[in-house]
């Protein structure tokens, strides 16, 4: 009887510790869709945004686009202004890729609570956790180098919608082709298979689980970086391209067929992308 009342107590413990990761993983990913849709402090609202960008297409610019971006002045790039940008990449990197990472989250939080019973340290899920948007903090400073250098050749248009044909064509080509390669299936079957990964690569106390996690995190910028930088093509801050991604993302690395949706994903990018430049050549 004895044994089957710390059985329960060990059970009881274990859901509520689920419980709190998964209720302060919708906390976080609540409140950075939340910045987001408020327009990430950039003067308006994601949803004006989205329709500023929708006036300017890849294949040139309408004449209702060209009306909508006489209203955006061009950014000057101060150092505020590019801390600025770079928070909100690297929200909106955890509001679009937290949920895909919520598996992996919640089984290092089992795997340590049972670690912890047999005598081991407890190490706060957080900094695995923190590992992990880490990782995506790295690729946001990549993404905010890169919107800066586009802005500053015109590719790049105020309202973070790209301007060029040819610019669209080659990036739907290169994500296309990317998605297609050995290393981006290497880097998502790390990210689909939480428990191989944890077996694999689990390091003992806090500087472990941040290493674990700065490692996972890679291995989830090396599979998505590519369709991260699509949101060049369709618009920075375009709702319709942030929601898509992290649907498709999600998708990707959960569902049983995940892996046959990056490949064809990957024909499909190649075609649209082919069909923009075709006219170009």
């Amino acid at each position: 009887m004895k044994t089957v009342s710390i059985d329960a107590t060990l059970e009881a413990v274990i859901r509520r510790d689920r419980v709190v990761v998964i209720t302060a993983l919708f906390a976080v990913i609540a409140l950075s869709w939340a910045y987001l849709l408020a327009g990430a402090s950039m003067g308006m609202s994601a949803f004006e945004m989205t329709r500023m960008s929708q006036l300017g297409t890849a294949g040139g610019v309408s004449e209702g686009g060209m009306a909508g971006m006489a209203m955006v002045a061009p950014a000057v790039w101060t150092p505020g202004y590019a801390a600025l940008m770079f928070l909100m990449w690297w929200i909106m990197m955890v509001a679009m890729m937290l949920p895909s990472a919520a598996p992996v989250i919640l089984l290092f939080a089992t795997v340590n609570r049972k670690q912890r019973d047999t005598g081991q340290p407890y190490v706060a899920t957080s900094i695995f956790t923190f590992g992990y948007l880490a990782a995506w903090a790295g690729f946001s400073l990549v993404a905010v180098i890169l919107q800066w250098g586009f802005e500053l050749t015109g590719i790049l248009s105020p309202t973070l919608v790209a301007t060029n044909a040819t610019f669209g064509g080659v990036l739907l080509l290169a994500a296309g082709i990317y998605q297609l390669t050995p290393i981006k299936h290497a880097c998502l079957r790390h990210c689909r298979s939480p428990l191989a990964f944890l077996g694999t690569h689990w390091r003992r106390g806090a500087r472990g689980a941040l290493r674990m996690g700065l490692m996972h995190g890679g291995f989830c910028v090396g599979c998505c970086w590519f369709l991260m930088g699509l949101m060049f093509f369709g618009g920075v801050m375009n709702l319709y391209w942030i929601a898509g991604l992290a649907l498709f993302v999600l998708c990707e690395k959960t569902i049983p067929a995940g892996h046959w949706l990056g490949y064809a994903t990957g024909v499909v990018l190649l075609v649209w992308g082919a069909g923009m430049l075709a006219p170009v050549f």
